[in-house]
C-alpha cells in the first residue's frame, strides 16, 4: 500500500469515489471521499473507526468506564486529568453555554436519566423528576472548573454531565481530521445526519446533504443543503421522545426549567465551521425556541434553518449570515 504522503497530486479524472461506514455511538458513521484508485479501504476504515471509537470510549454516558463517567463519579473538588479530546469538548461546551446564555448546558445528565433517555431501564421516573425540581438547578458553567494548562477538570458540586448534544459533532470532526492526515481533502463525513464536508467534488460541485422532514416514525427529505468546507448539525423533537401521562416529551432538556424542551420548534439545523459547534448550537437554539433562538442566530450572524410546527404542517425560517431570507 502506498503511503498517502507519497502519492502525488491527482487530477479529477484519476480520482475514485469511496464510500465507507461502520457502527458507533449506537448509530452509524459514514465517509464518502475521492482518492487514488489503489488505497487500502479496509485500512482507512479501521482508522476512521478508531477515531470515533476513541470519542465514544471517552465521552459516552452509556459506558460505565468512560472518562466522562469517571468525572461524573469523582468526589467533589478532586482534580482529574482528562484526555485532550474530552477536555476540548468540555471547554467548548462551557464556552457555548456562556455564549447562549445557558441554553446549552451539559449539566443535564440527571434530567436526561430521570426522563428515561439515559442509561438504565429507559422509563420516566416521576419521583426523580420531582426531586430534581425541588432544588435549584446549577448549570455546568457554575460547577465544572477546567485547568487548560494541565488538562484537568473538577466539580465543585455534585453534577451529572451529558455530552450528547456535542460529542457526536466532535466525532464527525475527528472523521474529517483522520482523512486529512491521510492526504484526503475531498470528503463528506457524518454520524447519523451530522455532517462535515471539505472541498468540492471532482466535477466542481459542492457536496449535497439531505435535510430530514421532522416527522416521527418515518424518514422523508424536506430539502437539500450544499456544503463545502463547512459542517451541519440538526436538533429536533422527532427522533427520540417518551410518552408520559398522555403527553409526548422530547429528549432535549431545558435546564432553566428543569424539564424537556416544549416550544413550537420541530427542528433546528446549524451550519458552522466545525460539526462540534454546529451540534452544540443546534441544541442551544432548539432550547431557546422560535423567538429567542431566531434572535440569537441573527445577533451572532449564524447560518441556520428553523422548522416550526404550523397547524397541520411545518413552517421554516432560514437565516444566512444572520439575516432572515425572504
Amino acid at each position: 500500500m502506498k503511503t498517502f504522503s507519497d502519492v502525488p497530486a491527482l487530477s479529477a479524472d484519476t480520482l475514485q469515489r469511496y464510500s465507507l461506514h461502520g457502527e458507533t455511538m449506537g448509530t452509524r458513521y459514514s465517509a464518502v471521499f475521492y482518492a487514488a484508485a489503489d488505497i487500502d479501504e479496509a485500512c482507512v476504515n479501521a482508522k476512521l473507526f478508531a477515531e470515533v471509537d476513541r470519542v465514544d470510549r471517552q465521552m459516552s454516558n452509556w459506558k460505565p468506564d468512560s472518562d466522562l463517567n469517571r468525572l461524573n463519579s469523582a468526589p467533589e473538588n478532586e482534580w482529574l486529568t482528562m484526555p485532550k479530546e474530552l477536555f476540548t469538548v468540555l471547554e467548548t461546551a462551557l464556552l457555548v453555554s456562556r455564549q447562549s446564555q445557558g441554553a446549552f448546558d451539559i449539566g443535564v445528565g440527571g434530567l436526561v436519566h430521570a426522563w428515561g433517555f439515559g442509561p438504565g431501564k429507559g422509563h420516566t421516573d416521576t419521583h426523580q423528576i420531582n426531586a430534581l425540581r425541588s432544588n435549584a438547578h446549577r448549570p455546568a458553567t457554575n460547577v465544572l472548573e477546567l485547568a487548560p494548562e494541565r488538562l484537568q477538570a473538577r466539580k465543585r458540586a455534585a453534577i451529572t454531565l451529558d455530552l450528547s448534544g456535542i460529542a457526536k459533532g466532535y466525532g464527525v470532526d475527528q472523521l474529517g481530521r483522520c482523512l486529512e492526515r491521510l492526504g484526503i481533502t475531498c470528503y463528506l463525513v457524518g454520524i447519523d445526519g451530522e455532517m462535515r464536508a471539505r472541498g468540492m467534488k471532482p466535477d466542481g460541485n459542492p457536496w449535497s446533504v439531505a435535510i430530514e422532514k421532522p416527522v416521527r416514525h418515518m424518514r422523508e427529505v424536506m430539502g437539500v443543503m450544499t456544503l463545502s468546507d463547512a459542517a451541519i448539525a440538526t436538533s429536533g423533537d422527532y427522533r427520540h421522545w417518551v410518552e408520559h401521562e398522555g403527553k409526548s416529551y422530547t429528549h432535549t432538556m431545558n435546564s432553566a426549567l428543569q424539564e424537556p424542551v416544549s416550544n413550537r420548534l420541530a427542528a433546528v439545523s446549524v451550519v458552522a465551521s466545525s460539526c462540534m459547534l454546529a451540534d452544540a448550537w443546534a441544541t442551544a437554539l432548539l432550547v431557546l425556541g422560535e423567538e429567542a433562538g431566531v434572535k440569537m442566530a441573527q445577533e451572532r450572524g449564524m447560518d441556520a434553518v428553523f422548522v416550526l410546527h404550523d397547524k397541520d404542517g411545518f413552517k421554516d425560517i432560514a437565516i444566512a449570515d444572520g439575516k432572515i431570507e425572504q
